[in-house]
């Protein structure tokens, strides 16, 4: 019973701890300027909403926004359709290799990013891919699309098989089972897939730090990065800056949260 109390203030302090930068944030992106390097009360007292005009008008930062979506929004079509038969191809079918393949699937979703920078650049390059939003898609999807694929294999083996044969017996074909069968069943994983997937290329940064040559192609994370002023920094517009592009993540998380924790549960505790 005494521990009770001591749990209640621990989760207190956790969600405050988490809780506390967010609402900083926020708090310093609607207050003037000249009040950032002072020591503001934790409710400000005065407001106000230029540093988000000042994004939006002077710094174009809806530019950036779209792109992200464009990049995101691409990257994880393309890579829930990949991963979608890659996973049901490797949970499903029997072939050589199988395990190898998966094995290798795994190991390239471990390669560190910058390590894969040099290599990408230099390809992207040759075929003038360069700032452009198929240059920055297809390096995406080299973490994006393994981590689709594992995703989905891990929901597909919880799938029932007998219901699957029961079609095969009846006559359909494999992608007619596959249509009809697997993926009304698989669609709450295959949400979670593209969900995770749609937010790790949003906050991606290196790749598109790495692959763009100005602000017409520039990624929300990388405008916010880049963003500079005459004689300082300009830390208000950088603040609502932060707000702008997180707001979408977590409206996307804070809907979905049981749907990404089932996703990244599924196939634990059945092989």
């Amino acid at each position: 019973m005494r521990t009770r109390p001591l749990l209640a203030a621990a989760r207190v302090m956790l969600v405050s701890g988490l809780v506390f930068p967010v609402y900083w944030a926020i708090t310093a992106s609607l207050s003037p300027e000249a009040s950032l390097f002072e020591a503001p009360p934790l409710v400000p007292t005065a407001l106000t909403l230029d540093h988000y005009r000042a994004l939006w008008d002077e710094r174009q930062f809806w530019l950036p926004m779209r792109n992200s979506l464009v990049v995101a929004g691409a990257t994880t079509a393309l890579a829930i359709v990949a991963g979608t038969l890659a996973a049901y191809a490797l949970t499903r079918l029997q072939f050589r290799g199988r395990t190898p393949l998966l094995a290798g699937v795994l190991a390239a979703s471990m390669l560190p990013q910058v390590s894969l920078v040099p290599p990408l650049y230099m390809a992207l390059r040759a075929v003038g891919l360069i700032d452009t939003y198929t240059g920055l898609v297809l390096p995406y999807l080299s973490f994006a699309l393994p981590l689709s694929i594992w995703l989905l294999a891990g929901y597909f083996r919880q799938l029932p098989q007998e219901v699957e044969d029961a079609a095969l017996v009846d006559g359909a074909s494999r992608m007619q089972a596959l249509r009809h069968i697997v993926l009304p069943l698989a669609w709450p994983g295959i949400a979670t897939a593209a969900i995770l997937t749609f937010l790790y290329s949003w906050n991606e940064f290196i790749f598109a730090l790495s692959f763009t040559l100005g602000p017409e192609r520039y990624t929300a994370p990388v405008a916010i990065a880049l963003l500079r002023g005459r004689y300082q920094v300009p830390w208000g517009q950088i603040l609502a800056a932060a707000v702008v592009t997180t707001l979408p993540v977590v409206v996307v998380v804070v809907a979905f949260e049981r749907r990404i924790v089932a996703g990244l549960t599924a196939g634990a505790t059945k092989g």
